[in-house]
């Protein structure tokens, strides 16, 4: 247990253990929350519970990332991740279950199967100078890349959207990767903008669920 509480210093902005080293990267998780907040209100009332609850574990994010930027210990690193999992297996369940019609139980199966897609493909990353700082999260813009080339003539609006997710998340990834290595240069970091990017993204990503849902079954484009 002692573990839990082990400190970690893995970010430009942190020069010691206080509990406001990282002001920037610590206040900037308030942008998950913001976009969980503005997300909450365009889709409350249409019916769509998988979106409420993707806007609920959005704000979740934010605290857990708050909680990881400002004590900086293990267990916080634990609540900084978890819920940014919760959010990557939801998502692909509401895809699975509403982009392509599959019953709930292949839905959840589907979904499942990212741990070890993540696992495998997290090494190969590790294994690439640039990507891997960042090498857990990458296979995830992968994945959406997938599904866009998939459901382009089945639902090519929704195409288009997971498209312009994926390259967002792509451009947060680089910020996030980026923090250390410009540090010299840039002692603030480049970590903050992972927040924010990331924010937007996913969510850009609850909106374009809304759009699909509310579009109903027929053909978009």
């Amino acid at each position: 247990m002692e573990g839990l509480w082990r400190q970690i210093d893995g970010y430009c902005e942190r020069l010691d253990p206080g509990y406001w080293a990282e002001p920037v990267n610590a206040v900037t998780n308030a942008a998950f929350v913001l976009v969980a907040w503005v997300m909450w209100r365009r889709v409350r009332g249409q019916g769509l519970p998988l979106a409420e609850l993707l806007c609920l574990v959005l704000a979740l994010i934010g605290m857990g990332s708050f909680l990881f930027h400002t004590h900086a210990q293990v267990w916080a690193a634990i609540a900084d991740v978890v819920p940014i999992v919760g959010f990557s297996l939801l998502y692909i369940y509401a895809a699975n279950r509403h982009f392509w019609g599959w019953p709930g139980w292949a839905a959840a199966l589907g979904a499942l199967a990212y741990l070890p897609y993540t696992a495998l493909l997290t090494p190969v990353f590790a294994g690439l100078p640039f990507f891997r700082i960042s090498s857990f999260y990458w296979p995830l813009p992968v994945l959406i890349f997938g599904y866009a080339v998939l459901l382009r003539r089945r639902a090519p609006a929704t195409a288009r959207g997971l498209t312009l997710g994926a390259g967002l998340l792509c451009l947060s990834l680089v910020a996030r990767s980026l923090d250390m290595p410009v540090c010299a240069a840039l002692p603030l970091g480049t970590h903050f903008l992972w927040h924010i990017l990331n924010a937007l993204m996913l969510g850009w990503m609850i909106e374009l669920y809304r759009r699909h849902m509310l579009a109903g079954p027929v053909r978009q484009g």
